[in-house]
């Protein structure tokens, strides 16, 4: 009998076809699950994607505002960042929320995790629920160019629900936080 959950494709050979500190993407040599040659690209990426939603007492939280130079526009998102293999998660969001917006928080609460894009790459986030925040001096890296915006929770809903946020790490925390919230 046939494990409908065991894995219908079959690796022939894998070639590494880019690598750089940030990403490794490789072609694999396959067969389908329907029996037929074929190819599977796959990206992956050597960092956990970390998203920080910062609620504050008054139920504000923080957005960062950036250019993307991938989509070429700019983008309303939370505080979010990598976390390179051996940093543990929580310590990569402290240091997230700091860097863009000069928050600290003496509460973390792990919201939940999601693969980005599983069609094509392994890419994992951790979202956290940053509280109790205090306000400091932001120190964003030499490739941000950031601003940060200080909106009700309810603002950045209407935000998410409007379109106006599209950065998925920002999307599933904000819906991950209001489904919490009742």
């Amino acid at each position: 009998m046939e494990d409908k959950y065991s894995n219908p494709w079959k690796t022939i050979s894998t070639r590494e076809v880019y690598d750089n500190p940030w990403i490794r993407v490789r072609q694999d040599e396959v067969i389908r699950p329907d029996g037929q040659p074929g190819i599977y690209g796959v990206v992956h990426f050597k960092n956990k994607a970390i998203a920080v939603l910062p609620i504050d007492d008054e139920d504000c939280t923080y957005l960062v505002g950036q250019f993307r130079y991938t989509l070429n526009l700019y983008s309303w998102e939370i505080p979010e960042g990598g976390c390179p293999e051996g940093e543990l998660p929580l310590e990569a969001a402290k240091r997230e929320l700091l860097e863009e917006t000069g928050l600290t928080a003496n509460h973390w609460t792990q919201l939940g995790t999601a693969h980005v894009s599983n069609s094509v790459s392994d890419e994992e986030a951790i979202f956290f629920l940053a509280t109790g925040l205090t306000e400091g001096q932001a120190q964003p890296e030499g490739t941000e160019k950031l601003e940060v915006r200080r909106v009700a929770f309810a603002e950045a809903w209407r935000m998410v629900m409007a379109g106006e946020i599209t950065d998925s790490l920002s999307v599933m925390a904000i819906l991950l936080y209001a489904q919490r919230k009742g």
